[in-house]
């Protein structure tokens, strides 16, 4: 079996540290919060085997590190266009894809996701899909709402999806008005 090696990057950001890992293409592996880090390394090992990944320190700032702290300093466009190699099931990586067809500052539920892949009875298939994307913010899995519009779970606390959906709420109003640029929090 093959071992994939990592960098592994600890980016500080207003919600946390979160961790960033790159392969030696600069494509986005992982991305999760620190205070989840034993959860990212199970999904790694379920992914690519047991002992098929190693990380490393990075000597240098990755791509991904540069394009998160865009982000979270107000560019919410940044993360666009982010190269990504992910594993998952042909099913994952199409709510993956249609995952990042979300523009930043907007929602929609997971009944809605699963209509836009062609799939409106899979609803429970596409949260759960939803809930294994393992490189999240880049693939906006905080995007997805209740049918209700209420907040539902997010793998890195319901705060931090909080706080994201404000941050970009934000960036879509200065986009609209770049006078009515506010500070999110």
């Amino acid at each position: 079996m093959p071992v994939h090696i990592f960098e592994l990057e600890r980016v500080p950001t207003p919600i946390g540290t979160m961790l960033v890992l790159t392969d030696a293409q600069q494509r986005l592996r992982a991305v999760d919060w620190e205070d989840y880090e034993s959860r990212m390394l199970n999904l790694l090992r379920r992914q690519y085997g047991k002992g098929a990944v190693e990380l490393r320190d990075a000597t240098q700032p990755s791509r991904a590190r540069r394009a998160l702290e865009a982000y979270f300093a107000g560019d919410v466009g940044a993360i666009g266009d982010l190269p990504v190699a992910l594993g998952g099931t042909a099913f994952q990586q199409q709510v993956w894809q249609a995952l990042r067809g979300i523009g930043g500052g907007s929602t929609v539920s997971y009944g809605t996701l699963a209509a836009r892949i062609a799939r409106p009875t899979a609803v429970r298939a596409v949260g759960l899909a939803n809930g294994a994307n393992p490189v999240g913010i880049v693939i906006p899995c905080h995007r997805v709402i209740g049918a209700n519009a209420s907040l539902t779970g997010y793998g890195g606390g319901l705060h931090r999806k909080r706080w994201l959906l404000a941050h970009e709420a934000d960036w879509l109003a200065a986009q609209k008005d770049p006078a009515a640029l506010s500070t999110s929090g």
